[in-house]
């Protein structure tokens, strides 16, 4: 019985956290065909997506402290509601102005879901147990980003664009059910007012160790969020494959991340985090180099380099997290709300970059991968080397704060 209640736990929380890459990997296939029926240029059908990733980090900042006030259940309620709605709206939008307003409501809802899913992991469970969560979260949800593309391109062919939008309604309203007959995971509610629970934000600016490791790590998001504001352009557009086609090379970039995630739920247990964390920037870094090497030909000179990139990506994200995370005590929400913030602020700033007239953007893409990579690595070798943080999950808790 408590492995079936982990179990749901799981699929629930995993569910959750998939909101941002179901409401964009899903959409991407449709984007090509958009263009050509609004006539509209490339970096205009690009701000549905800057936009979304907008609207979801200026109102995911309210939804951590809501969440440590009134609970994480009411909050996920309302927000999973307003998804629902702004998805079907989206799916009768007329042009791409209707869509980019609906696509605002519907990233004000999502974030509901993702950064309170993360809130949970630490009311639900602590050091190691919760790492090994966030490990195999991390594996279910590259699903996600694997199947959406594909899922859309399938309904591209077999029905319309709409549909998409349908669909991720449906898959909404699967999730507002799983929340609803969840027992509330938070025991002890904020005795502050809202207000003074956002205050909570003005004591993590002041959290040094917290904020530091917050924006290094967000760094490695360039190349990520990069290629998935360009990969239907590059695939479709430059190298004439088919929506399927494309959706399949996704889904092979998706699987990447997936098995590195998965591969940190097994190397952990033999191998300290912090070297796996050194490892993975070092990987994103060759990656970035291959890539810009040009040594494959055709769709193969971004789809190997960038999933070596993806892979290492998915294996650093379980411990930087959870390294995160044990920089603060408590207002897990509020935390979980500013990582995400700084996260998804610099993944629309790379949708937005990658979306201006470049000559080639897959050498855009490898140049991100690269500095990221590096100054990340960098800066991590540094700090790891002058401090030797702990990251070992069964310690929890930091000074410095």
């Amino acid at each position: 019985m408590k492995t079936t209640d982990h179990l749901k736990k799981v699929l629930l929380l995993s569910l959750l956290a998939t909101f941002p890459p179901l409401s964009t990997d899903m959409y991407l296939p449709a984007l090509p065909f958009l263009q050509k029926i609004w006539q509209q240029p490339m970096s205009t059908m690009n701000l549905t997506l800057v936009v979304f990733f907008v609207s979801y980090c200026l109102t995911l900042v309210m939804y951590g402290p809501l969440s440590d006030r009134f609970g994480r259940r009411k909050p996920l309620l309302l927000g999973i509601a307003i998804y629902i709605l702004a998805s079907l709206f989206c799916a009768f939008s007329g042009n791409i102005y209707s869509l980019i307003i609906f696509r605002i409501l519907q990233a004000a809802g999502a974030s509901s879901a993702s950064v309170i899913s993360m809130a949970i992991t630490k009311d639900l469970y602590e050091g190691y147990e919760r790492q090994r969560l966030l490990g195999y979260m991390g594996v279910i949800m590259a699903l996600a980003p694997m199947l959406a593309p594909v899922l859309g391109a399938w309904i591209m062919t077999y029905f319309s664009w709409p549909w998409i939008f349908i669909c991720q309604g449906a898959i909404g309203f699967v999730a507002w059910a799983g929340v609803f007959f969840m027992e509330e995971p938070l025991k002890e509610l904020s005795v502050s007012g809202v207000r003074a629970t956002a205050g909570m934000y003005l004591q993590l600016l002041h959290n040094k160790s917290y904020l530091g490791m917050v924006v290094l790590f967000s760094l490695i998001v360039f190349p990520h969020f990069s290629f998935i504001g360009s990969a239907a352009d590059i695939y479709i557009n430059t190298f004439g494959t088919s929506e399927q086609v494309f959706g399949y090379f996704f889904a092979f970039n998706a699987f990447s991340i997936m098995a590195g995630s998965f591969a940190f739920t097994r190397l952990h247990k033999r191998i300290e985090s912090r070297k796996l964390l050194t490892i993975s920037f070092a990987g994103i870094l060759l990656g970035g180099l291959l890539m810009r090497s040009a040594l494959f030909s055709g769709p193969w000179t971004l789809a190997l380099p960038m999933a070596l990139v993806s892979f290492f990506f998915g294996c650093s994200r379980p411990p930087s997290n959870n390294l995160i995370l044990e920089q603060v005590d408590h207002g897990a929400g509020t935390a979980s709300s500013f990582m995400i913030l700084v996260y998804f602020m610099i993944g629309a700033f790379s949708m937005w970059f990658i979306a201006l007239d470049w000559i080639n953007k897959v050498h855009v893409i490898s140049l991100l991968a690269i500095f990221s990579g590096g100054i990340v690595l960098s800066f991590w070798l540094l700090v790891s080397t002058r401090s030797h943080p702990d990251t070992n999950p069964t310690k929890s808790g930091r000074e410095n704060r």
